[in-house]
């Protein structure tokens, strides 16, 4: 008899798995951006959608850690936000790959203020035109 384990196995890059986190943190209302460093902010300069951006994991067999860069929303709740992100990562990941999510870190390393078109879009208004 065969042991399963050798024939193989589904197995998932770090890359994966930090978009998917990515992703998922975005979704959480409050959180304006993920952080990155130089190289994320030269690669959005010329055009280029980095998904995992301010998002590391550390991947074991049938377990992962994250650690993510937010920039939050000035005035907002940042526990709630976090609990929020948390909910958001674990579900994700665990939805999409079956691991187990042990850890879930989030470093504020901004505040702003969003930006207006993103409100308008959010609030679904239109912009009042300028002449009739």
């Amino acid at each position: 008899m065969a042991d399963k384990n050798q024939r193989g196995g589904l197995r998932f890059s770090t890359e994966v798995l930090e978009t998917i986190a990515g992703i998922a943190a975005s979704e959480v209302d409050g959180i304006l951006s993920m952080s990155g460093g130089i190289v994320e902010g030269f690669a959005e300069r010329l055009g280029r959608k980095n998904l995992t951006k301010g998002v590391t994991v550390e991947l074991g067999e049938t377990e992962v850690a994250v650690d993510l860069k937010v920039v939050v929303e000035y005035g907002r709740n940042v526990p709630e936000i976090y609990d929020q992100v948390v909910k958001n990562v674990e579900r994700a990941i665990t939805n999409m790959t079956g691991l187990k999510v042990v850890e879930v870190n989030m470093y504020v390393e901004g505040v702003g203020f969003p930006d207006e078109n993103t409100l308008k879009e959010k609030d679904g208004d239109k912009e009042a035109p300028r002449v009739r």
